[in-house]
């Protein structure tokens, strides 16, 4: 801050015939340096220290404008003007490879990691067909690494062979952009965590016939019919998904946020597991031996408390999002698939053109964040 006081006083005094005459004069001016906050001063270079603006009150530096517009780092990949989508052109044989479901996904994460830092959990690879290719997977997560105990799956890490050094968790390939909304985008995410054989489960990888009620299937109510048979429900509705429940529209269910991380042991509900379970009709019905109830205490005893736990477990994620084509992408569908990116990372509630679709901040209950964005020290 800058200030110049200046005080004038002048006195002129005549006496006679014992008259005096006193006059006072004053003048005062402030000035200021305004719009220097601290949260740009600790976020300069620190290789350039900061200079003390009391110290110097005559330098007063303009913060710096973001860099701005398309990066091209090669013919055929770019980084977009969001800073959330990164474009890859591929040869139409590599292209058809990802939606005839055996595309490399090398191919992609090395050529990323020859532009960028390795600073994300996850890496997303989305193809850009207008329809569901027939029989295909709507998406599938790639486990790189496991560092989490208790998960009921051993640690591991595969991320060198992808190119990242430490960081990557999982490589989510799904073949529709539209899928960050519709789904099944979160329930990709949360293969990071389950279903690892933390649960006995006839639906490999997901919670089949138990009482989960989440992303990875399961109902979240139970009615027994008599005679081994019983109903399961979703939101009080007959009927759920061994595999998965409704897309985007169901929030993660209360193990998957324990497995997740981001709620406690002491939180953790009791789950209800069919044994031998039968299909018998779309609304639910399904005969089993028996119910299994495995309560927190049994899981923990059987897997181990999970390490980290919730208190000390990471919850803010970070992800690169590249959109592979065999071709130029319109700006459209470039804006289309940031308008969607940048919902689903919101930490609120997403466009109402959402309707039912969780992001992730809904779905984990604003105990979770997903990052999209890429700072220019994520850029070589």
């Amino acid at each position: 801050m800058k200030h110049s006081i200046g005080i004038g006083i002048g006195v002129f005094k005549n006496i006679s015939l014992l008259l005096i005459t006193f006059f006072f004069l004053q003048s005062c001016s402030t000035d200021s340096v305004s719009g220097v906050e601290m949260e740009d001063a600790i976020t300069d270079d620190m290789d350039n220290p900061i200079k003390d603006p009391i110290d110097e009150i005559d330098e007063v530096e303009e913060t710096e404008e973001p860099a701005s517009g398309i990066i091209n780092f090669e013919q055929g990949f770019s980084l977009d003007d969001d800073r959330r989508l990164a474009s890859l052109i591929l040869p139409q044989a590599d292209y058809n490879a990802f939606i005839e479901g055996d595309g490399d996904l090398k191919l992609v994460s090395e050529k990323a990691y020859q532009y960028l830092e390795d600073d994300f959990d996850f890496l997303i690879i989305l193809s850009v067909e207008a329809t569901q290719p027939p029989d295909l997977f709507y998406g599938r997560a790639t486990g790189v690494q496991n560092a989490v105990e208790g998960l009921g799956i051993g640690t591991y890490n595969n991320s060198s062979a992808y190119g990242s050094a430490e960081r990557l968790k999982s490589i989510i390939y799904m073949p529709r952009s539209e899928y960050i909304r519709s789904g099944p985008f979160l329930h990709e995410i949360a293969h990071t965590w389950a279903n690892k054989g933390f649960l006995p489960t006839t639906v490999g990888g997901h919670w089949g016939y138990a009482s989960i009620g989440g992303q990875l299937g399961g109902f979240d109510e139970l009615e027994e019919l008599g005679g081994n048979s019983y109903i399961g429900k979703m939101n009080g509705t007959n009927g759920f998904g061994a595999f998965a429940n409704g897309g985007n529209s169901v929030p993660y269910g209360n193990l998957e946020l324990y497995l997740m991380g981001l709620i406690g042991a002491q939180e953790l509900e009791p789950v209800q597991v069919a044994v031998n379970p039968e299909y018998v009709s779309n609304s639910g019905e399904f005969t089993a031996d028996s119910i299994e109830t495995y309560t927190a205490a049994s899981l923990i005893a059987e897997h181990g408390e999970r390490v980290p736990s919730h208190v000390n477990s990471q919850k803010e994620f970070k992800a690169l999002t590249v959109i592979i084509s065999a071709e130029s992408l319109s700006e459209e569908k470039i804006n289309a698939i940031n308008t969607d990116l940048e919902n689903f990372s919101r930490l609120s509630a997403p466009d109402a053109n959402w309707g039912s679709s969780n992001n992730f901040w809904l779905a984990t209950q604003g105990k979770g964040s997903f990052d999209f964005e890429i700072n220019q020290e994520s850029i070589k």
